[in-house]
């Protein structure tokens, strides 16, 4: 077995290696770039090696480096995580010739599945279903719409080494194709070094499936179950659960045959993950299709290492080490059931734009990295596991990928888990910018969610104008307004007694007028009993003033409130929904309605940066006319390209920034008449 090993990536994903390295007792060793200097897997690690300054271009996708700082800490063997260097075949050539062990799998099948359009190849000479596409090199955008057309719409095009989301547009006519070949190109030159894209159908009310590999040098490979990442946005994944909802066990003996039959056939071992399509339109459930293969772990590997018990990163270094699995394929069970949510850096009451700078509160429901070990360590505590990668006081910087945290849950059943999700969602505090938890608990809350009907298409079916909080019940507002009142009357009870003279003699209020949205109630509190329009409600709950979270019991419903105090009451967050919540006193509440009402400024005569990037196209010049929808301007964030287009019809008098210009939010890129 190693003794020390260096793992070549940041985050969370770092912190996951060091993590079970540690409890193998293996030294680990971190490489780390200006913006994490300091992050918390550098002060995990054993060692931690300067790399180069925060792009990762300078840094952490920089193969000499990372080998450098293996002579130079004595380290025998590099984890890649995933990104970054993982499925480069020149960095694992790179450390063989250094004798330094990859913990992945071997070069030929990372240059096999690490290509799309060869991959694709393969994958129908092992006898894999492959989706209907072109597969081949594209010359230019007018052979993308030539292919586009002979397909059939709706088409999907990939950047041949994509992955993450990244360089991937779904194409429903030719003026798709038009506008985002070109942007595909670019996002995988950018981020992939590889500007070439292949073309295939896209399926409809498509379920995406994948299945987990794993495999040893002895040729032993074993499929363990499926994982369905079907919730996604902008085909980043977002939900992903183990088992799928979906699929039946002949289902997944038949994907799980194949995939490993694709396997066999490259010479596979390490940890990998075959991502599949499933047409959720075939009740039977056969019409599933090879989509990718990745040669690396992946984020949602958590789900699988619940409901089997297998640490996965674990069995990487053990295969590495030239150790045989432990386990046949009669050994995989699936125990209860497990989901994982991304939390990701972005506002999606602001269309999901990227949200970039410092958690001034960061507080998860659990303890990070509560992992013992055990097979029940690997569900975290009591059914709930953070894997983070940030700390209260740091930076989500624009350099890397959005991704906060993840949060497993773990159940007997699926309703357990997700029941558990709304719970933990609801106590995770992040204060500072803007993040998507009260969108992850809308969706575990969807009744379509809960039914298991999901298709990658859901964020988009559900959410078509956007999000704007989950749905809230009459019960839950009334609660809202009974919680309101009484930690009025406590908040009103401590000014009268620190203010002392006169207010200090005078008894708080006890009758408040509640406002939450449109809706007001009337707040009675007496010594025992708290009614909201006449309606007794029952509340239990300890609340000190200054608190920014209350547990608070409605009825037989438990609920968590977090807390943020405004110029009038609370925004009162729960259940996925924010509540602007004014608190009068009852006598007061009256006079309120005659205030004057300030208006905000008309800003749509400028186009405003919504995010801080990368000014990459302006797609007009002064002068030019542009009508409603019409492409403006393309700025890059966090690695995705985001176009903005015009609200309104016009004509560009000014342009205030030039391509290639690096911008702030709220920055004025054109303004139009």
């Amino acid at each position: 077995m190693f003794k020390k090993i260096l793992i070549a990536n940041r985050g969370e994903i770092a912190c996951r290696v060091i993590k079970t390295a540690r409890r193998m007792g293996i030294a680990t060793v971190a490489v780390y770039s200006d913006a994490d200097a300091r992050a918390p897997f550098v002060k995990m690690a054993d060692e931690a090696v300067h790399i180069g300054a925060s792009p990762a271009a300078e840094s952490y996708l920089i193969a000499d480096k990372i080998i450098a700082a293996c002579k130079q800490t004595g380290a025998e063997a590099v984890h890649p995580g995933y990104g970054f260097l993982s499925e480069r075949t020149s960095f694992a050539e790179a450390l063989a010739k250094e004798g330094i062990e990859f913990i992945g799998p071997p070069v030929n099948a990372i240059a096999a599945m690490g290509d799309k359009i060869e991959s694709k190849k393969l994958a129908m000479k092992a006898g894999v279903n492959v989706v209907p596409g072109f597969v081949g090199e594209i010359d230019d955008t007018e052979h993308a719409v030539r292919i586009s057309e002979e397909i059939g719409y709706p088409v999907m095009m990939k950047a041949s080494a994509g992955g993450g989301g990244k360089g991937m547009r779904l194409a429903y006519s030719e003026q798709d194709v038009r506008e985002g070949f070109e942007a595909t190109k670019r996002e995988g030159l950018n981020s992939f070094g590889d500007d070439r894209v292949f073309i295939e159908k896209f399926i409809l009310n498509p379920r995406h499936i994948e299945i987990q590999i794993l495999g040893d040098k002895h040729g032993n490979i074993l499929y363990l179950n499926e994982r369905e990442c079907s919730i996604q946005r902008r085909h980043q994944k977002v939900v992903e659960e183990a088992p799928s909802p979906f699929v039946t066990p002949k289902m997944r003996q038949a994907m799980g045959e194949q995939c490993v039959a694709l396997s066999r056939a490259v010479g596979y071992y390490s940890a990998g993950t075959v991502e599949l399509i499933v047409s959720g339109a075939d009740p039977s459930g056969e019409s599933f299709y090879f989509l990718e293969m990745n040669t690396r772990l992946q984020v949602e590997h958590p789900v699988t290492e619940a409901i089997t018990g297998i640490d996965l990163v674990e069995q990487m270094i053990r295969v590495a080490a030239g150790e045989e699995l432990a386990m046949t394929q009669d050994d995989i069970k699936i125990d209860g059931w497990a989901i994982e949510n991304r939390v990701y850096a972005e506002d999606p009451y602001r269309g999901f734009l990227p949200s970039t700078g410092r958690l001034v509160t960061y507080q998860p429901p659990v303890e990070p990295w509560a992992d013992d070990g055990t097979e029940n360590g690997r569900r975290g505590i009591d059914g709930i596991r953070v894997d983070d990668g940030v700390f209260e006081g740091g930076e989500v910087s624009m350099f890397y990928d959005p991704m906060i945290a993840k949060l497993i849950t773990w159940g007997e059943t699926r309703d357990e888990a997700v029941d558990l999700q709304v719970q933990a969602l609801d106590a995770f505090r992040i204060e500072g910018l803007g993040h998507n938890v009260d969108f992850l608990s809308a969706i575990m809350q969807h009744p379509r969610f809960r039914s298991g009907e999901l298709t990658t298409g859901f964020i988009a079916e559900e959410y078509p104008d956007g999000f704007e909080g989950a749905a809230s019940s009459d019960e839950i507002r009334r609660g809202l307004a009974g919680i309101a009142g009484v930690l009025a009357t406590a908040d009103a009870d401590r000014a009268r007694r620190i203010s002392g003279k006169l207010n200090g003699r005078l008894a708080p209020p006890g009758d408040w007028a509640v406002r939450i949205g449109d809706t007001d109630y009337e707040v009675l509190l007496a010594e025992d009993a708290v009614t909201v329009d006449a309606a007794p409600v029952e509340l239990a709950l300890e609340y000190t003033p200054g608190d920014r979270m209350v547990d608070v019991e409605v009825g037989d419903e438990m609920l968590t409130v977090q807390l943020e105090p405004t110029r009038t009451g609370y925004a009162m967050t729960t259940r996925g929904a924010r509540h602007n919540v004014r608190i009068l006193p009852l006598r007061v509440a009256s006079l309120a309605d005659h205030m004057i009402e300030k208006i905000p400024p008309d800003l749509s005569g400028y186009l405003i940066c919504p995010m801080p990037g990368l000014l990459v196209k302006l797609h007009v010049a002064e002068g030019d006319e542009v009508q409603p929808g019409q492409p403006l301007a393309t700025i890059e964030a966090m690695k995705m390209e985001n176009i903005l287009r015009a609200e309104k019809a016009g004509t560009i008098t000014k342009l205030n920034a030039a391509e290639g210009e690096s911008l702030a939010v709220d920055a004025v890129i054109l303004e139009l008449e």
